[in-house]
C-alpha cells in the first residue's frame, strides 16, 4: 500500500519546521542565556581591579611633620594563566553553543514528529468520514426498510448504532487532532499553524546502517559535547599546572614626610605553597571521568540505535506482508454485497466489516510508526540549518 506524496506536503513540512525553529521562545530564551554565559566566561579572564591605598599619621611627636604613605598596585597571575585559561575558556564557549544545537534538535524533532502525529490524524479522519459516509446510508436504508415492515426494529438499530459510533469516532479524532495542533502552536511561539496534508510519501528505506551511525556520531551534539568536556578537563589540568606559578604584582609606592620622602616602583609575588597539589588531583580525576563517561555516552547510543534499526526492520517487514494482504482482499466491497443482496445479516455484515477496519486501522498505525521511528533514526539530519 504505498501512495504518493505531494511536493507541497515535503514543502509544509520544511516550511512549518523553518517556523518553529524562528518563532519557539524556548529556543529564543535558550539563545539568550547561551550569549549571556559566553559573556560571563569571558570575564573570568581579566584582571583584577587595582588597588590604591593611603595612610596618613599627623599624631604623634615626630619633629619631621606629618607622615604620608600612598601606594597603587595592580596585581595579575603568571601570565602564561592568561593564555591557558583563555584555552579553556574556548572549549567552553563549544560546549556552550553544543548544548543549543541540542536543544535546538530536540525541538525540532518534537515538532516533525507532532507533524507526523498530525498527518496520520489527517489521514485517519478522511478514513473515518468515509466509513461515516457509508454507514449514514446503511442507517438511512434500514430505517426506509423499517417503515416498510421488512425489518425488525433490533436490525435499524443496530444499524444506527453504528453510525452514532462512527459520529464519536470522527470527534475523537478531531479531538486528538486539537490537542496536536495545540502542541504545535506553542512549539511555534504561541502562532497556530495549518496542516492540510493526509497521507505520507510512504518511502520507509534508510541508508546503510553503518553510513547513517558514522554520520550520527559526527552530526550528534551529546558525542560533541562529551568530546569537548574531554577537552575542558584535559585544558583544566594544564590550567592548575600553570597556576602553580607565582601570582605577580607591580605598583607604584610613595611615603614619608613633607620635606623628607621617598617614592619609586613596587614589586610583589605570591608563594604558592597550599592547594597546588589539590588542584591537580581533582582536574586529573575529572579529565578520567570524561573520558569514562563519553565512552559510556557513545555505548548508550549505539545500543539504542541498535535497537531502533532492528524494530524498523520488523516492523517493514510485517508492515509489508500486511499490506499486500489487504490490498488482495476487497473486503469491503464483497461485504456491502453480500449484504444488500441478503446473503448476509447486518449482524453478521457488521462483525466482518469491523474485522476488517480493525486490520485497516492497525496498517495506518504501523505507517505512522514506522515514520517515527525513522525520523527518530535520523533526528540528526535536523542539525543541518533549516533554511539551507
Amino acid at each position: 500500500m504505498v501512495t504518493s506524496f505531494a511536493n507541497a506536503q515535503t514543502d509544509d513540512i520544511h516550511t512549518i519546521l523553518q517556523k518553529v525553529e524562528q518563532n519557539n521562545i524556548e529556543l529564543t530564551a535558550f539563545d539568550k542565556y547561551i550569549e549571556s554565559e559566553i559573556m560571563g566566561l569571558r570575564s573570568t579572564n581579566v584582571l583584577p581591579n587595582p588597588e590604591a591605598g593611603a595612610y596618613y599619621l599627623p599624631f604623634g611627636n615626630s619633629t619631621a611633620g606629618n607622615y604620608t604613605e600612598v601606594q597603587v598596585s595592580q596585581s595579575f597571575e603568571f601570565p602564561t594563566v592568561y593564555k591557558s585559561r583563555r584555552n579553556l575558556i574556548a572549549t567552553q564557549k563549544v560546549q556552550l553553543v553544543l548544548e543549543y544545537e541540542q536543544k535546538r534538535q530536540q525541538v525540532l524533532l518534537q515538532a516533525k514528529t507532532t507533524l507526523i502525529e498530525l498527518i496520520a490524524i489527517n489521514k485517519l479522519q478522511l478514513v473515518e468520514q468515509g466509513r461515516l459516509a457509508e454507514s449514514k446510508v446503511l442507517f438511512e436504508q434500514n430505517q426506509t426498510l423499517y417503515n416498510r415492515g421488512q425489518i425488525a426494529v433490533l436490525e435499524l438499530n443496530k444499524a444506527k448504532v453504528t453510525y452514532l459510533k462512527r459520529q464519536f469516532l470522527l470527534q475523537r479524532i478531531e479531538a486528538s487532532k486539537q490537542g496536536a495542533l495545540t502542541i504545535l502552536k506553542n512549539l511555534n511561539g504561541g502562532i497556530a499553524i495549518e496542516v492540510t496534508p493526509s497521507d505520507f510519501k510512504n518511502d520507509f528505506r534508510i541508508a546503510d546502517k553503518d553510513s547513517v551511525w558514522q554520520e550520527k556520531l559526527n552530526l550528534s551534539p551529546l558525542i560533541k559535547k562529551n568530546k569537548a568536556s574531554e577537552n575542558e578537563a584535559s585544558q583544566n589540568i594544564k590550567l592548575s599546572r600553570m597556576k602553580s606559578l607565582p601570582d605577580l604584582a607591580v605598583g607604584y609606592n610613595y611615603q614619608g614626610f613633607s620635606n623628607d620622602n621617598v617614592s619609586g616602583v613596587y614589586a610583589g609575588v605570591s608563594i604558592p605553597l597550599w592547594g597546588n597539589k589539590l588542584r591537580n588531583s581533582v582536574a586529573k580525576a575529572n579529565f578520567t571521568y570524561t573520558q569514562s563517561n563519553s565512552v559510556v555516552q557513545i555505548q548508550t547510543l549505539s545500543s539504542e540505535f541498535e535497537l531502533m534499526i532492528i524494530k524498523h526492520q520488523a516492523l517493514l517487514k510485517v508492515y509489508n506482508e500486511y499490506s499486500s494482504s489487504l490490498e488482495t482482499l476487497n473486503s469491503e466491497k464483497l461485504l456491502l454485497t453480500a449484504y444488500q443482496t441478503g446473503e448476509i445479516s447486518f449482524s453478521e455484515y457488521y462483525v466482518e466489516l469491523e474485522f476488517y477496519h480493525n486490520a485497516k486501522d492497525t496498517l495506518l498505525d504501523m505507517e505512522k510508526q514506522l515514520h517515527l521511528i525513522k525520523a527518530q533514526l535520523l533526528n540528526h539530519k535536523l542539525l543541518k540549518k533549516i533554511t539551507q
